[in-house]
């Protein structure tokens, strides 16, 4: 099992940025595709983001498309999230994931490692 910490998370005023960063332990990052999902208060885990193994394929959810952009650094055993011209309805705790395989995942259940989230909050 690969150990996931998020971080990056904050207040962010509507039209602004942030980025987040999942920092993986172990060795064998290179084998684990990894996604960002998010939770709202009273809504359903959604799955925002993810991207395989290598880094040569992405997911993005319509609802994202166009503003946020995930990347995946092995050698940094480190994945990110950038998030650009955010809106209130961006507000969640944002979870990194991850699980090995070869394919892109796109959906939540597919991941099988977890981290703690961080929470994003777009206010002004």
């Amino acid at each position: 099992q690969v150990q996931l910490v998020e971080s990056g998370g904050g207040l962010v005023q509507p039209g602004g940025s942030l980025r987040l960063s999942c920092k993986a332990s172990g060795r064998t990052f290179s084998s684990y595709a990894v996604g960002w999902l998010r939770q709202a208060p009273g809504k359903e885990r959604e799955l925002v983001a993810s991207i395989s193994r290598s880094g040569g394929s992405t997911y993005y959810a319509d609802s994202v498309k166009g503003r946020f952009t995930v990347s995946k650094d092995n050698a940094k055993n480190t994945v990110y999230l950038q998030m650009n011209s955010l809106t209130p309805e961006d507000t969640a705790v944002y979870y990194c994931a991850a699980t090995v395989t070869t394919w892109i995942i796109r959906q939540a259940s597919d991941f099988g490692s977890w981290g703690q989230g961080t929470q994003v909050t777009v206010s002004s």
